[in-house]
Protein backbone atom coordinates (compact mmCIF):
# COMPACT_ATOMS: atom_id res chain seq x y z
CA UNK A 1 0.00 0.00 0.00
CA UNK A 2 3.04 2.27 -0.13
CA UNK A 3 2.78 3.12 3.56
CA UNK A 4 6.12 1.60 4.47
CA UNK A 5 7.79 3.95 1.99
CA UNK A 6 5.85 7.08 2.85
CA UNK A 7 7.51 7.68 6.20
CA UNK A 8 4.15 7.64 8.01
CA UNK A 9 2.91 4.75 10.06
CA UNK A 10 -0.53 3.55 8.94
CA UNK A 11 -3.34 4.33 11.38
CA UNK A 12 -4.37 0.65 11.56
CA UNK A 13 -0.90 -0.57 12.53
CA UNK A 14 -0.45 2.30 14.98
CA UNK A 15 -3.76 1.51 16.70
CA UNK A 16 -3.03 -2.21 16.78
CA UNK A 17 0.42 -1.67 18.30
CA UNK A 18 -0.90 0.75 20.92
CA UNK A 19 -3.52 -1.82 21.85
CA UNK A 20 -1.06 -4.72 22.07
CA UNK A 21 1.90 -2.93 23.63
CA UNK A 22 2.48 -0.26 26.24
CA UNK A 23 4.22 2.07 23.79
CA UNK A 24 2.79 5.54 23.12
CA UNK A 25 1.94 6.93 19.70
CA UNK A 26 4.91 9.30 20.02
CA UNK A 27 7.33 6.46 20.80
CA UNK A 28 5.99 4.30 17.98
CA UNK A 29 6.22 7.09 15.41
CA UNK A 30 9.75 8.05 16.37
CA UNK A 31 10.83 4.39 16.38
CA UNK A 32 9.25 4.01 12.95
CA UNK A 33 11.33 6.90 11.60
CA UNK A 34 14.53 5.31 13.00
CA UNK A 35 13.42 1.93 11.66
CA UNK A 36 13.02 3.37 8.15
CA UNK A 37 16.44 5.06 8.37
CA UNK A 38 18.07 1.72 9.25
CA UNK A 39 15.83 -0.31 6.91
CA UNK A 40 14.50 1.83 4.05
CA UNK A 41 12.67 -1.18 2.59
CA UNK A 42 10.43 -1.28 5.68
CA UNK A 43 11.69 -4.79 6.50
CA UNK A 44 14.57 -5.87 8.68
CA UNK A 45 16.77 -8.87 7.89
CA UNK A 46 18.28 -11.27 10.42
CA UNK A 47 21.69 -9.58 10.03
CA UNK A 48 20.24 -6.11 10.54
CA UNK A 49 18.32 -7.32 13.57
CA UNK A 50 21.53 -8.78 15.03
CA UNK A 51 23.41 -5.53 14.55
CA UNK A 52 20.60 -3.49 16.17
CA UNK A 53 20.50 -5.97 19.05
CA UNK A 54 24.28 -5.74 19.41
CA UNK A 55 23.96 -1.98 20.02
CA UNK A 56 21.84 -2.72 23.08
CA UNK A 57 24.55 -4.99 24.48
CA UNK A 58 27.93 -3.57 23.45
CA UNK A 59 29.75 -5.38 26.25
CA UNK A 60 28.35 -8.83 25.39
CA UNK A 61 28.01 -11.19 22.43
CA UNK A 62 24.27 -11.25 21.71
CA UNK A 63 24.55 -12.73 18.19
CA UNK A 64 23.29 -16.24 19.04
CA UNK A 65 20.51 -14.93 21.30
CA UNK A 66 19.47 -12.34 18.69
CA UNK A 67 19.18 -15.11 16.07
CA UNK A 68 16.82 -17.07 18.31
CA UNK A 69 14.80 -13.96 19.15
CA UNK A 70 14.55 -13.14 15.44
CA UNK A 71 13.40 -16.69 14.62
CA UNK A 72 10.72 -16.58 17.32
CA UNK A 73 9.26 -13.31 15.97
CA UNK A 74 9.50 -13.97 12.25
CA UNK A 75 5.82 -14.89 12.31
CA UNK A 76 5.59 -15.83 8.62
CA UNK A 77 9.14 -17.31 8.43
CA UNK A 78 10.11 -15.15 5.46
CA UNK A 79 13.53 -14.24 6.90
CA UNK A 80 12.57 -10.61 7.60
CA UNK A 81 10.60 -8.71 10.23
CA UNK A 82 8.32 -5.84 9.34
CA UNK A 83 7.89 -2.92 11.73
CA UNK A 84 4.93 -4.55 13.48
CA UNK A 85 6.80 -7.82 14.14
CA UNK A 86 9.83 -5.78 15.27
CA UNK A 87 7.87 -3.68 17.80
CA UNK A 88 6.07 -6.72 19.16
CA UNK A 89 9.50 -8.34 19.60
CA UNK A 90 10.71 -5.32 21.60
CA UNK A 91 7.53 -5.28 23.66
CA UNK A 92 7.47 -8.99 24.44
CA UNK A 93 11.11 -9.13 25.48
CA UNK A 94 10.82 -6.10 27.74
CA UNK A 95 7.28 -5.41 28.89
CA UNK A 96 4.81 -8.09 27.85
CA UNK A 97 2.31 -9.70 30.24
CA UNK A 98 3.63 -12.82 31.95
CA UNK A 99 1.53 -15.33 29.98
CA UNK A 100 2.30 -13.56 26.68
CA UNK A 101 5.97 -13.58 27.60
CA UNK A 102 5.85 -17.26 28.41
CA UNK A 103 4.16 -18.09 25.10
CA UNK A 104 6.96 -16.18 23.43
CA UNK A 105 9.59 -17.86 25.66
CA UNK A 106 8.21 -21.24 24.64
CA UNK A 107 8.63 -20.40 20.95
CA UNK A 108 12.14 -19.11 21.73
CA UNK A 109 13.11 -22.41 23.38
CA UNK A 110 11.32 -24.55 20.78
CA UNK A 111 14.29 -24.20 18.45
CA UNK A 112 13.08 -26.63 15.77
CA UNK A 113 9.47 -25.41 15.95
CA UNK A 114 7.98 -28.88 16.51
CA UNK A 115 5.68 -27.77 19.37
CA UNK A 116 7.71 -29.31 22.21
CA UNK A 117 10.95 -28.45 24.01
CA UNK A 118 13.79 -30.92 24.57
CA UNK A 119 16.58 -30.65 27.12
CA UNK A 120 19.11 -29.99 24.33
CA UNK A 121 17.01 -27.03 23.12
CA UNK A 122 16.99 -25.61 26.65
CA UNK A 123 20.78 -25.91 26.72
CA UNK A 124 21.10 -24.21 23.30
CA UNK A 125 19.14 -21.13 24.44
CA UNK A 126 20.84 -21.03 27.85
CA UNK A 127 24.23 -21.07 26.09
CA UNK A 128 23.11 -18.08 23.99
CA UNK A 129 21.95 -16.31 27.18
CA UNK A 130 25.33 -16.92 28.84
CA UNK A 131 27.08 -15.13 25.97
CA UNK A 132 25.06 -12.06 26.98
CA UNK A 133 26.20 -12.15 30.61
CA UNK A 134 29.46 -10.40 31.41
CA UNK A 135 32.20 -12.59 32.96
CA UNK A 136 31.99 -10.35 36.03
CA UNK A 137 28.27 -11.13 36.47
CA UNK A 138 28.86 -14.86 35.90
CA UNK A 139 31.18 -14.84 38.93
CA UNK A 140 28.25 -13.81 41.11
CA UNK A 141 25.91 -16.58 39.95
CA UNK A 142 25.09 -19.39 42.43
CA UNK A 143 27.37 -22.43 42.18
CA UNK A 144 24.61 -24.67 40.79
CA UNK A 145 23.81 -22.37 37.85
CA UNK A 146 27.11 -20.73 36.91
CA UNK A 147 27.53 -22.64 33.62
CA UNK A 148 25.00 -23.16 30.81
CA UNK A 149 25.02 -26.92 31.48
CA UNK A 150 24.28 -26.50 35.21
CA UNK A 151 21.56 -23.96 34.50
CA UNK A 152 19.88 -26.16 31.86
CA UNK A 153 20.08 -29.12 34.27
CA UNK A 154 18.45 -27.03 37.01
CA UNK A 155 15.63 -25.84 34.72
CA UNK A 156 14.95 -29.38 33.47
CA UNK A 157 15.03 -30.67 37.05
CA UNK A 158 12.37 -28.14 38.11
CA UNK A 159 10.05 -29.52 35.42
CA UNK A 160 10.65 -33.04 36.76
CA UNK A 161 11.54 -34.37 33.32
CA UNK A 162 13.87 -37.22 32.36
CA UNK A 163 16.75 -36.39 30.01
CA UNK A 164 14.98 -37.60 26.86
CA UNK A 165 11.50 -36.30 27.79
CA UNK A 166 9.82 -33.42 25.98
CA UNK A 167 8.01 -30.41 27.41
CA UNK A 168 4.70 -29.19 25.92
CA UNK A 169 3.75 -25.51 25.83
CA UNK A 170 1.08 -26.06 28.49
CA UNK A 171 3.55 -27.81 30.83
CA UNK A 172 6.13 -25.09 30.19
CA UNK A 173 3.73 -22.23 30.98
CA UNK A 174 2.09 -23.91 33.98
CA UNK A 175 5.43 -25.00 35.46
CA UNK A 176 6.94 -21.56 35.04
CA UNK A 177 3.93 -19.73 36.49
CA UNK A 178 4.04 -22.07 39.49
CA UNK A 179 7.76 -21.60 40.10
CA UNK A 180 9.40 -18.17 40.11
CA UNK A 181 12.82 -19.87 40.06
CA UNK A 182 12.14 -21.27 36.58
CA UNK A 183 11.06 -17.83 35.38
CA UNK A 184 14.31 -16.36 36.65
CA UNK A 185 16.43 -19.11 35.09
CA UNK A 186 14.89 -19.17 31.62
CA UNK A 187 15.30 -15.49 30.84
CA UNK A 188 18.07 -13.06 30.27
CA UNK A 189 17.73 -10.32 32.91
CA UNK A 190 14.67 -8.44 31.55
CA UNK A 191 15.48 -5.51 33.81
CA UNK A 192 18.72 -4.99 31.91
CA UNK A 193 16.91 -5.19 28.59
CA UNK A 194 14.43 -2.57 29.79
CA UNK A 195 17.24 -0.26 30.90
CA UNK A 196 18.99 -0.64 27.56
CA UNK A 197 15.76 0.06 25.66
CA UNK A 198 15.20 3.23 27.66
CA UNK A 199 18.76 4.42 27.02
CA UNK A 200 18.47 3.78 23.29
CA UNK A 201 15.11 5.42 22.68
CA UNK A 202 15.56 7.94 19.85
Amino acid sequence: MGNSKSGALSKEILEELQLNTKFTEEELCSWYQSFLKECPSGRITRQEFQSIYAKFFPEADPKAYAQHVFRSFDANSDGTLDFKEYVIALHMTSAGKTTQKLEWAFSLYDVDGNGAISKSEVLEIVMAIFKMISPEDVKHLPEDENTPEKRAEKIWGFFGKKDDDKLTEEEFIEGTLANKEILRLIQFEPRKVKEKLKEKKP
